[in-house]
């Protein structure tokens, strides 16, 4: 949704910093509002039996859900994940443990990122974009942009991942160990320099680096990366999936069971399971 569709006349290309607080209360407003039509009639907190939990799919994917931690470019736990556990439609989980079965045989797993996200965790992300800066997350995520640049660009005030067939992720050696679910803070690289802590192959940049060199096709990748890229792009589109061009780890399942519906029910602990934890395993 548009917010020149909401308030004719805004222009967000013409907004100015001074602006930023009045925009992201406003945008706040939007995503909740486009949520809660979008998801009217459908229940708010209880997960829908189209979904599952990709554990009870596949187990042998990793999983590194970064907004249940701190390692992420807001710096802290996000709203609405309340468990580092990916959840997808049925469809879309299936898909995925076909794409696991063909990169066992090479020795490499897929690992996930992000899976569902409730649109309270959305509007958590346009919250804050009205913050003050903080230089670790500029430096790490968004070296070379200001904050206010990542809206509508990089980070979406309706995200298709809360339909619940869209995830984030990339390919691991089988026998590596996830990397930890908590932010370095000494960790100084940017994103665009990739990110040692990461077990991923290296595609070149860091996961949510919100920069052109994250784009699919871009220049200045070295020949192992573009392998890499090349690899994880085959595997996901031969199962259905559909990358999204600025972000290598971006890709959604088609088509779509709920194309035109924003979930907001929270990622809670997978019935069964014990008490969570945060390893990224």
């Amino acid at each position: 949704m548009r917010v020149d569709a909401v308030i004719p006349g805004w222009n967000s290309r013409a907004m100015t910093v001074r602006d930023s607080l009045a925009w992201a209360a406003l945008m706040a407003a939007v995503v909740l509002l486009g949520a809660s039509m979008s998801t009217a009639g459908a229940p708010k907190s209880t997960m829908p039996d189209s979904f599952v939990y990709l554990r009870d799919v596949d187990p042998t994917i990793q999983q590194d859900m970064r907004y249940a931690g701190s390692d992420n470019f807001t710096g802290r736990p996000v709203p609405g994940y309340d468990a580092p556990e990916c959840i997808l439609v049925r469809d879309a989980a299936e898909a995925l443990k076909a794409a696991q079965g063909d990169l066992q045989p090479l020795g490499y797993s897929l690992k996930v990122y992000d899976c569902y996200r409730p649109a309270q965790a959305v509007a958590a992300f346009v919250a804050w974009s009205s913050e003050p800066d903080d230089p670790e997350a500029k430096r790490t995520h968004y070296p070379n942009l200001s904050k206010k640049d990542l809206f509508p660009n990089y980070i979406a005030t309706r995200s298709g991942h809360s339909r619940g067939a869209t995830l984030d992720v990339t390919i691991v050696p089988m026998s590596s160990t996830p990397s930890p679910a908590e932010a370095d803070p000494d960790k100084p690289e940017a994103c665009t320099e990739g990110d040692p802590a990461d077990n991923g192959l290296d595609m070149g940049t860091g996961f949510d680096c919100f920069d052109t060199k994250a784009n699919t096709v871009t220049k200045g990748l070295t020949p192992e990366e573009e392998k890499n890229r090349e690899l994880l792009l085959d595997v996901m589109s031969r199962h259905g999936f559909q990358n999204y061009p600025k972000e290598i780890w971006h890709f959604t399942f088609q088509p779509e069971p709920f194309p035109d519906t924003y979930f907001d029910f929270p990622v809670l602990p997978r019935p069964g399971s014990g008490p969570d934890t945060l390893d990224g395993t």
